[in-house]
């Protein structure tokens, strides 16, 4: 673990200063906070969260470590990691190495000695920016100007799809579903094969044709990092496969199944993207989530074409487990699907 001095800059100029830990190395990315209590292995491995400075809400973190088994993807994702008290001497019988040691093996720089509570207030109040994440002889103007000319990425799903299909069995399947992956987490394929489905993980980019010519009962389009915009090619294949058979979609996959019937989605002042309800001018579209502290669409269904989606994770790992029923939902469709 480096203790070096660290120095946050935010697009606005202000000015946080920490100590490092993980990689030296300086980054430019979003500036995004996570209100989680537990889980910063499986943060650090959704690749939701690619080109991205997390900030933990949380204080304490680092004290049980990072084990082999909990991973949720096989990347790390973030470009940065910012915390209150880093603990560099876990406590945990099933740890292989420190999240210092990670981040460092990945090229990641963290930050620990921030006030975590008061950069969350500034991302709440202030909006979303991107950040400069440096050492602390950076001054504000010359850390503003680096941010200003480092370009905004735009190719984040293709960086974190796979690159080939693979494949998840479980014991006495009833379903098979093709799971596009946009960044997908790999608790949403164990939530799949719990509920009796063989999975597919088949890359962002796949065709319509190819999908259909696997012969699936539905089809699930993934979480992922990034812009909906930027992948329109998933929008169109999602537009051809509507009415064909069940499509579930979460968190991007929602988003691109809103812009596959024809609503915009735009950028919040902090926490995610959203999908326009204004722009919902699809008789077909039921809103069936709405989130009631910023009021933004949660969820969609179309019960006429079998397609449903919501905008946050309901495989959480870890999390509470009381969104699982739409898992139930989505093999009820499939169900519905194979006996019409």
């Amino acid at each position: 673990m480096n203790e070096q001095k660290r120095r946050l800059i935010l697009e606005d100029g202000t000015v946080f200063i920490g100590e490092g830990f993980g990689a030296e190395s300086d980054a430019v990315c979003e500036l995004v906070f996570n209100t989680s209590m537990v889980g910063y292995q499986e943060i650090v491995s959704d690749p939701s969260y690619t080109d991205q400075a997390v900030v933990m809400s949380y204080p304490l973190i680092g004290n049980y470590g990072i084990t082999d088994e909990d991973f949720e993807s096989r990347i790390v994702a973030p470009t940065a990691f910012i915390v209150r008290d880093y603990n560099d001497q876990p406590s945990n019988f099933r740890y292989t190495k420190t999240l210092s040691e990670l981040l460092a093996d990945n090229g990641i720089p963290g930050v620990t000695g921030i006030d975590t509570r008061k950069l969350v207030r500034h991302i709440r109040d202030h909006g979303s920016q991107r950040v400069l994440i440096t050492s602390d002889n950076i001054s504000p103007e010359e850390g503003q100007k680096r941010i200003a000319d480092t370009p905004v990425p735009h190719d984040s799903v293709s960086r974190v799809s796979c690159k080939k299909r693979w494949y998840a069995r479980t014991a006495n399947p009833r379903f098979n579903v093709v799971a596009i992956d946009c960044g997908i987490k790999l608790n949403i394929v164990r939530m799949l094969n719990k509920y009796g489905c063989n999975v597919v993980v088949v890359p962002y980019d796949t065709g319509s044709e190819n999908i259909l010519q696997m012969h699936p009962d539905g089809v699930f389009v993934s979480n992922g990092p990034g812009d909906p915009a930027d992948v329109s090619v998933v929008t169109k294949t999602i537009q051809n496969l509507i009415g064909k058979l069940p499509i579930f979609g979460i968190c991007l996959g929602h988003q691109l199944i809103a812009r596959a019937y024809g609503a915009d989605t735009y950028k919040l002042k902090f926490g995610h993207r959203g999908v326009d309800e204004k722009t919902i001018k699809n008789d077909k579209i039921k809103v069936s989530h709405m989130n009631l502290l910023d009021n933004t669409v949660e969820g969609i269904v179309c019960p006429s074409d079998k397609v449903m989606s919501v905008q946050y994770h309901p495989e959480s790992a870890p999390g509470p487990k009381d969104s699982a029923y739409l898992f139930d939902q989505f093999v009820a469709l499939m169900e519905e699907e194979k006996n019409a």
